[in-house]
């Protein structure tokens, strides 16, 4: 019998087999007394005793008798009734949050309740080397989560393109602060220009083949095309965005919709009516509960929405995937053992995970760890990006470098996206009102800004291609470019004479400098022999127009973000 049919000989509904155990918090396997008795394996618990019977699932006692040697009678008071009940709702509640590290993708699903049994429904496939070489609970986390358009699983065929090997059609990085407090999904689009590198791939003999890579291809490319693998999708987002990631999660169709029906379906809301052919949803507007066929609908329709395009759609199914979240950390799931346990089902026959995943206890930990999240914190965002220059009718999209590369560098310094936590997180970091004081006061135009360019450490060229931005894209025409500096730095600062503050204060404002970065000193000419300032680049210099302070917490004005909380309507 394989691993789903466990447990279900005679009709019995296997939720119905999973007992809650107060004194540990955990939920345990309960035969009835006629099956065969045959031994579940448990990490880290003692096999019971042979001759010792085994109760069978929710069944009453009509007579008086003695508890199981080793077992409270739990008919008996307890003067410690309400201590019980405050620490057993305090364990399911930790348990069941950890739920958050499959949801969202849609992809699997309470992994704390995964027992031996449920090894057998999942796969996994070797990182390659790609990998951080996994999760640490001492550090911060970075899981790619991908869902793929590869047409397997019963009613699937359907959906058209069934030969293909499948993309990295939704992708997201799904980053999870050291501390806990926040964490933000980040969407990669599917039809982003990047470069694919090459890629050392194990092959089904236990060789490794190395892929080659490729230039200026759509991001969903690094999976199944070539034999690509998803250790060539974690190459790329860190070739993209300088997040190495800690371990990968894959879904297939059927995860969202097993997982929808697992928890009785997922409410969502449309602010208009759509009928789309393409993805057979047909929904009046309003709030809709769905799930299975109508759930998988909801998350591939896009010509139906905004502005048609894909990233339409990954506002749709992050509006769709906050709904999961709140819905599977809401009381009626996490105290159902029934959901539970399908959930667990749900997603280990729909997830495939990185070998370093593929253990019940990594999974349980890795559930915990994000469990304690509070999904206020969770920002959903999308890398900012812009119709690609480079076709008449655009299909395709390129970054928006500098605002692109703040985002990357929020991400990576730990930064949160979420308005609560940056004030907080801003508080503490705030500067003496002395280093604040440089940023306050009237600045100058950009056109009245003079300024001498060094390059103090940074790559080579940095200070020419940061000169063309800032007289081509910010204004600033009276600069120039200075050559190298004495010495490298470490951070790039910018140094003014007293009479200089206001064109100090404008520069830092396009540079995103910090106080901290402002060093006020003595006027230096410029090779017209004019009073000028002096822009030393540091090492920390990520690229021309990319601001400088990532640790601020001011995410682009324009970004595309929304948190997991709020409830959004699709236009």
């Amino acid at each position: 019998m394989d691993a789903q049919g466990r447990g279900q000989a005679e009709g019995i509904d296997p939720a119905d087999q999973w007992v809650l155990n107060p004194d540990t918090g955990d939920y345990e396997l309960r035969l009835p007394s006629s099956a065969p008795q045959s031994p579940v394996p448990r990490p880290r618990r003692a096999a019971p005793a042979p001759e010792r019977e085994v109760p069978a699932p929710r069944r009453r006692r009509t007579t008086p008798e003695e508890p199981p040697p080793g077992r409270r009678d739990r008919r008996r008071p307890s003067t410690k009734k309400s201590a019980k009940k405050k620490s057993r709702a305090k364990k399911i509640l930790l348990w069941t949050g950890g739920t958050m590290a499959f949801v969202v993708l849609a992809v699997g699903a309470a992994g704390y309740l995964y027992l031996q049994h449920l090894n057998d429904n999942i796969d996994s496939l070797p990182d390659d080397g790609a990998s951080t070489g996994g999760f640490r609970k001492d550090q911060a986390i970075n899981i790619l989560l991908i869902g793929t358009d590869k047409r397997t699983g019963s009613g699937n065929e359907g959906y058209g393109d069934k030969g293909s090997a499948g993309h990295a059609d939704t992708n997201i990085l799904l980053h999870v602060a050291k501390d806990r407090s926040n964490a933000t999904a980040l969407s990669i689009p599917r039809d982003l220009i990047v470069d694919i590198p090459d890629c050392p791939t194990t092959q089904e003999d236990g060789s490794t083949k190395v892929i080659p890579g490729s230039t200026g291809v759509r991001f969903n490319e690094s999976l199944g095309q070539g034999g690509r693998t998803p250790s060539c999708t974690m190459r790329t987002v860190t070739e993209l965005t300088g997040v190495k990631p800690d371990n990968f999660m894959v879904a297939d169709f059927n995860a969202v919709k097993t997982l929808t029906s697992a928890v009785g379906g997922v409410e969502v809301c449309l602010a208009k009516d759509i009928d789309d052919p393409d993805s057979h949803l047909n929904l009046p507007a309003g709030k809709h509960t769905i799930e299975g066929e109508d759930a998988l609908a909801f998350v591939r329709t896009r010509h139906s929405v905004g502005f048609g395009g894909d990233l339409s759609r990954i506002e749709l199914q992050q509006q769709f995937l906050s709904s999961l979240m709140r819905k599977l950390k809401s009381n009626d799931t996490l105290t159902s053992p029934t959901k539970m346990v399908k959930l667990a089902e749900a997603g280990t026959n729909a997830l495939t995970v990185d070998a370093k995943l593929d253990d019940i206890g990594k999974l349980k930990d890795l559930g915990l760890e994000l469990g304690k999240l509070n999904i206020k914190n969770l920002t959903f965002a999308t890398v900012p990006v812009k119709d690609n220059p480079a076709e008449k009718t655009p299909v395709t999209v390129v970054l928006k470098e500098g605002d692109a590369q703040q985002v990357f560098d929020m991400v990576k310094n730990d930064v949160s996206f979420t308005e609560v936590e940056q004030k907080k997180k801003a508080k503490q970091k705030k500067e003496d009102a002395a280093v604040a004081a440089r940023l306050e006061g009237e600045k100058s135009e950009p056109a009245e800004v003079r300024v001498r360019i060094l390059n103090g450490g940074a790559s080579s060229g940095s200070a020419g291609r940061e000169l063309t931005y800032l007289q081509n894209e910010a204004g600033i025409t009276k600069s120039e470019n200075a050559g190298n500096a004495p010495a490298d730095i470490a951070r790039t600062t910018l140094e003014y004479a007293p009479d200089q503050a206001d064109q100090a204060r404008a520069l830092a404002e396009i540079l995103g400098l910090s106080g901290a970065a402002m060093k006020p000193g003595e006027s230096v000419t410029n090779s017209q022999g004019l009073p000028a300032m002096t822009l030393t680049l540091g090492k920390d210099f990520k690229g021309a127009g990319v601001k400088l302070d990532a640790t601020s917490g001011e995410a682009p004005k324009d970004l595309q973000k929304s948190t997991a909380d709020k409830v959004e309507c699709a236009k």
